[in-house]
C-alpha cells in the first residue's frame, strides 16, 4: 500500500498553438490508506485522471508518485496498482475462478497460492459458491464483484476504479457502495474511485476531488465541500437538490455584499408567517419530504419542508426565512467563496 502524490499534473492534446488542454495543474496529497472519490460531470477530465496515475495516458506536464516512486515513465504493469472498470472486463468463456486468478497466473505465481488468495477475495466478496460458474450466469452486481475480486488477488498498492457501478440498477448501486466501503476497511488498500454521481461521492469518500473543466475546485472531506463549497459550481453540484444561488437576492438586508451570489440549501429555508415572497409553481412528492419550487422576483427557489408540514397551493404567495447560520456567499466575478466576515464587511 502507498500514497499518491499529484504535483501540478497536466494533459494536453497536441503540442502546437492548437493544443487542447484537458486537465490544468491538479495537485494534491493522498495518504496511504485513503479512499478518495474523484467526483464531476461528463467531460470534466476525471476519468482521464484516473488513467494518467494508471499510466494509460501520458502525462503532459508534472509528476505522479506512487509511495516513494515517480511514475511518470513507468509502464501500468510496473506501478503495482489494479483497476476495475466499468464494463468489467471480464472473459466469457472463463469461470468466475479463471477470471480471478488469471493476471496471477500470467504472473507464474505457484498454484497454490493462487487458490489461496483466490479463496480469500471469494470469501469477502461473497463469490465462494459461483467460483465455477461462468460470467453469463451472473448478476451484473456479481460480475462487478468477480472484477473487484481479479483486483483484490493481485494485491497492489492502490485500487482505481472507473465508475464501476455505472451498469448496475439502483438497488444494486446501493448494496455494492455498501459492499465497496466492507472492503475498503478490510483491506485498507489506497483507493481512487470515478464517479459522476454526487451521492455515490457523498456516501463513499474520506475526501473527495471535485473536478471541473479539468480544474481540481476543491478537495476536502464530503461535510467540508457540502458544508462549505469553495465555489459555486461546487456549491451546485453537490447535493439534490442543489444549492439556490442567489443573484438579485436581498443582500444588503443579509449583510451580505452588494455584487455577491448569495447561497442557500434547501433545507435551510423554512416556510414562515414572513419572510421573503415566493410563488408556488411546483410541487415535488418525495415520500417524507417534498420540494416546493418557486419564483423569488426573477430567480427560482427550491424550499425542502417535511411531509408533515402543510403544503402550500400551487400559484399561491408564502414566505420563506432562511437559517442566518447557513448563508453562503460568492464571489459574483470568480465564483468563489466569500469568507462570512468579509462578507459582512464588504
Amino acid at each position: 500500500m502507498a500514497s499518491i502524490n499529484l504535483n501540478n499534473v497536466t494533459k494536453s492534446y497536441g503540442t502546437d498553438a492548437k493544443a487542447l488542454q484537458v486537465i490544468h495543474g491538479v495537485t494534491a496529497a493522498i495518504a496511504d490508506h485513503e479512499f478518495i472519490v474523484i467526483v464531476g460531470p461528463s467531460g470534466c477530465g476525471k476519468s482521464t485522471l484516473l488513467r494518467m496515475v494508471a499510466g494509460l495516458e501520458d502525462i503532459s506536464g508534472g509528476e505522479i508518485s506512487i509511495g516513494s516512486r515517480v511514475v511518470n515513465q513507468l509502464e501500468p504493469a510496473e506501478r503495482d496498482i489494479a483497476m476495475v472498470f466499468q464494463n468489467y472486463a471480464l472473459y466469457p468463456h472463463m469461470s468466475v475462478f479463471d477470471n480471478m486468478a488469471y493476471g496471477l497466473k500470467i504472473k507464474k505465481v505457484p498454484a497454490d497460492e493462487i487458490k489461496q488468495r483466490v479463496a480469500k477475495a471469494a470469501g469477502i466478496l461473497e463469490l465462494g459458491k459461483f467460483l465455477d460458474r461462468k460470467p453469463r450466469e451472473l448478476s451484473g452486481g456479481q460480475r462487478q464483484r468477480v472484477a473487484m475480486g481479479r483486483a483484490i488477488v493481485r494485491q497492489p498498492q492502490v485500487f482505481l476504479f472507473d465508475e464501476p457501478l455505472s451498469n448496475l440498477d439502483a438497488k444494486l448501486r446501493v448494496q455494492t457502495r455498501l459492499e465497496i466501503q466492507k472492503l475498503h476497511r478490510e483491506l485498507g488498500i489506497t483507493s481512487l474511485f470515478v464517479t459522476h454521481d454526487q451521492v455515490e461521492a457523498m456516501t463513499l469518500a474520506q475526501r473527495m476531488m471535485v473536478m471541473n473543466a479539468g480544474r481540481m475546485e476543491q478537495f476536502g472531506t464530503p461535510e467540508e465541500v457540502y458544508s462549505r463549497p469553495a465555489t459555486t459550481f461546487v456549491a451546485s453540484f453537490m447535493g439534490s437538490p442543489p444549492m439556490n444561488l442567489l443573484k438579485n437576492g436581498p443582500n444588503a438586508a443579509l449583510g451580505g455584499p452588494a455584487q455577491a451570489i448569495l447561497g442557500i440549501r434547501p433545507e435551510h429555508l423554512k416556510i414562515t408567517e414572513s419572510g421573503w415572497p415566493v410563488r408556488v409553481e411546483t410541487i415535488e412528492m418525495l415520500g417524507a419530504e417534498r420540494l416546493v419550487y418557486a419564483r423569488f422576483g426573477s430567480e427560482q427557489l427550491i424550499v425542502r419542508t417535511d411531509e408533515s408540514d402543510a403544503c402550500p397551493a400551487l400559484g399561491t404567495t408564502i414566505h420563506v426565512t432562511p437559517k442566518p447560520e447557513r448563508l453562503h456567499w460568492f464571489d459574483a466575478a470568480t465564483t468563489q467563496r466569500i469568507d462570512p466576515s468579509i462578507a459582512s464587511t464588504t
